[in-house]
C-alpha cells in the first residue's frame, strides 16, 4: 500500500513538472528521448528483417499484426486491440521473366507484375510493342494500330519538380489505369515504365485496376525498370519488328480476414475526443517495406511511448492506428472511419506518416484557414530542429476517410528526393533507413501531437467534456 502511495505521488509530481514546463522544454525533452532512447529503429529492424514484406492477406502481414500488438501491449497503454477488416489477397507467384528481340539481338528485361494484375498464360505473352506517353496517344493511334500488341507506357516522372510526390502524381495514372484503357483498343498486354526518378535496374510494382472489366477480358500488366524502359524506347525506333515477351504467374484469391492494430492512451480531461497517429502495416512484397511504410508504423508507435516517457499525460485520448491494406485497397482506413462514425467518436486530429523514414522537413495540413493560422504560431517551436515546412495540402490516404468539418488532418513531410528510388521496389529494405533520421521523424510527430492535444483546434462542445 505504501509503495502504491509513493508511486502516485511520483506520478503527480511528474505531471506537475510537465505542466509547468514551457512548450520549448517539453519538445526538447521529446527530441532528446527519441534520439537517445528511441524504439522506432529496433521495431523496424524486426518488421523488416524478421518478418519482411507484408502484402495484405499474407502470412507475413498476420505476423506483423501479432508482433505490433504485442509490442504496444508492452508499453502499458490503456487499451490495445485488433479491429477486424476483410482485405484482398493477391499473390505474385513465381518470379516474372521478360526479354525482347530485335532483328539482331535479344535483351533480358527487369520486370515485375503490377499488384492486382492477372497472369499471362503458362507459355507467357509474346507480341509487338506500341509505345505511348499517355491515354490521349492511345486514342489517336486507335484500334488499328494497337490491336494484338503490348502497350508500353513510357511517361517518366517529371525531373524538374522539386516535390517528387507531385512528379509521381503526374504519371501514376498510366500504372493504375493503363490496362483498363489499353484493352479498349484491343491490346493484349501492358508494360509500364517504373515510377522512379533514378535510372536503375529495379522494377517498381504498385496497385493497378481493371474497373468493371470482366475477368475474361483482363490483360496482364507489368512494370519494367527505368534503364530497360529507355533502352526499349531506343530500340523501338530502330526495329519495326521488335517482339516483347513476358511471363507472370500472379493470382487473385477471395478476400481474407485481417486487422488494424490500435493502441490508446485515454485522455485525462476529454477522453471522448480522439487524436490519431498512424501508418500502414501492409507493404508490397518485393522488398521488406522499410520506408513504405514500416517507417511510418514504428514512428507512430513511438509517439505514444515518447509521450509516456516524457511525462506527458494527454488531455485527449490518443490512438496509434496501424492500418492494414493501404497499398491495394485502403480497406483498413475505410474500416476505421466506418467504425468511428458508427460509435459516434469525435476525432479532432489525425496525423499520418507514409512518405518514408528520411529527414523530416515539416507537415502538410488539411484544415481551415483559421485553424492553419493557429498552427503557424507553433512553427518557431520546430525551427531549432530544422522543421520549416508548414503548408496547407494533403494528409494521408488512410486518415482521409475520417475527414469531416471537425477534424484537422496532417501528413509528416520528410525530404522526398530519394523516396521513389525505393518506393515499391526490391531495394525498399532496412539498410536504406537511417536510424537518426527515423528517430527525428518520430520526435517531430510526437511534438505536433503534444501541441494539438494541449491546445486543441476547435471549441469543445459541453457534451464532450466527460471525465472518467
Amino acid at each position: 500500500m505504501r509503495t502504491a502511495i509513493v508511486l502516485c505521488i511520483m506520478l503527480l509530481f511528474g505531471v506537475g513538472q510537465v505542466s509547468a514546463q514551457s512548450d520549448e522544454a517539453v519538445i526538447q525533452t521529446i527530441y532528446k528521448s527519441s534520439l537517445t532512447n528511441g524504439n522506432s529503429y529496433s521495431w523496424l529492424d524486426h518488421l523488416s528483417n524478421k518478418i519482411g514484406g507484408r502484402l495484405s492477406g499474407s502470412l507475413n502481414a498476420q505476423k506483423a499484426v501479432e508482433y505490433t500488438k504485442a509490442e504496444l501491449e508492452k508499453l502499458g497503454l490503456d487499451k490495445v486491440w485488433l479491429q477486424p477488416v476483410m482485405v484482398p489477397k493477391w499473390e505474385r507467384g513465381a518470379k516474372e521473366e521478360a526479354f525482347y528481340e530485335t532483328e539482331n539481338n535479344k535483351y533480358r528485361v527487369n520486370i515485375c507484375a503490377l499488384g492486382g494484375s492477372v497472369a499471362t498464360d503458362e507459355n507467357g505473352l509474346r507480341a509487338g510493342v506500341v509505345e505511348v506517353q499517355n491515354f490521349e496517344e492511345l486514342e489517336k493511334l486507335g484500334r488499328s494500330n494497337i490491336e494484338g500488341k503490348i502497350v508500353f507506357y513510357n511517361r517518366p516522372m517529371q525531373a524538374d519538380l522539386i516535390s517528387t510526390f507531385n512528379a509521381y502524381g503526374g504519371c501514376v495514372n498510366q500504372r493504375y489505369a493503363g490496362a483498363m484503357e489499353a484493352v479498349k483498343y484491343g491490346a493484349v498486354g501492358v508494360i509500364v515504365r517504373s515510377m522512379n526518378l533514378r535510372l536503375d535496374d529495379y522494377p517498381h510494382t504498385g496497385s493497378m485496376g481493371y474497373g468493371e472489366l470482366p475477368v475474361k477480358d483482363r490483360i496482364p500488366s507489368a512494370a519494367i525498370s527505368t534503364n530497360d524502359a529507355n533502352r526499349l524506347s531506343e530500340d523501338l525506333k530502330k526495329s519495326k519488328n521488335l517482339q516483347f515477351y513476358f511471363k507472370q504467374n500472379c493470382q487473385q484469391f477471395e478476400d481474407v480476414l485481417s486487422y488494424n492494430v490500435i493502441g490508446e492512451i485515454t485522455g485525462r480531461e476529454f477522453p471522448n475526443e480522439y487524436i490519431v497517429v498512424g501508418g500502414h502495416l501492409d507493404s508490397w512484397d518485393l522488398g521488406d517495406g522499410a520506408h513504405d511504410d514500416g517507417a511510418g508504423v514504428v514512428q507512430s508507435m513511438d509517439v505514444l511511448r515518447l509521450l509516456k516517457i516524457s511525462g506527458v499525460q494527454p488531455k485527449r485520448s490518443i490512438r496509434v492506428v496501424l492500418f492494414m491494406n493501404e497499398e491495394n485497397g485502403l480497406r483498413g482506413g475505410r474500416k476505421y472511419a466506418e467504425e468511428a462514425k458508427a460509435n459516434n467518436e469525435r476525432h479532432v486530429f489525425a496525423l499520418e506518416s507514409d512518405a518514408g523514414g528520411f529527414t523530416p522537413r515539416g507537415f502538410s495540413f488539411d484544415c481551415s484557414d483559421v485553424v492553419f493560422s493557429k498552427i503557424l504560431g507553433w512553427k518557431p517551436l520546430f525551427k531549432p530542429y530544422l522543421i520549416h515546412y508548414f503548408e496547407k495540402g494533403g494528409s494521408g490516404a488512410d486518415i482521409g476517410p475520417l475527414k469531416d468539418e471537425n477534424i484537422v488532418l496532417a501528413g509528416l513531410r520528410p525530404d522526398s528526393q530519394r523516396y521513389f528510388d525505393h518506393h515499391h521496389a526490391s531495394n525498399d529494405t532496412f539498410e536504406h533507413v537511417n536510424k537518426r533520421e527515423l528517430e527525428l521523424g518520430a520526435a517531430t510527430m510526437t511534438s505536433l501531437v503534444y501541441l494539438m492535444d494541449k491546445y486543441g483546434t476547435n471549441p469543445i462542445p459541453e457534451s464532450t467534456n466527460i471525465k472518467d
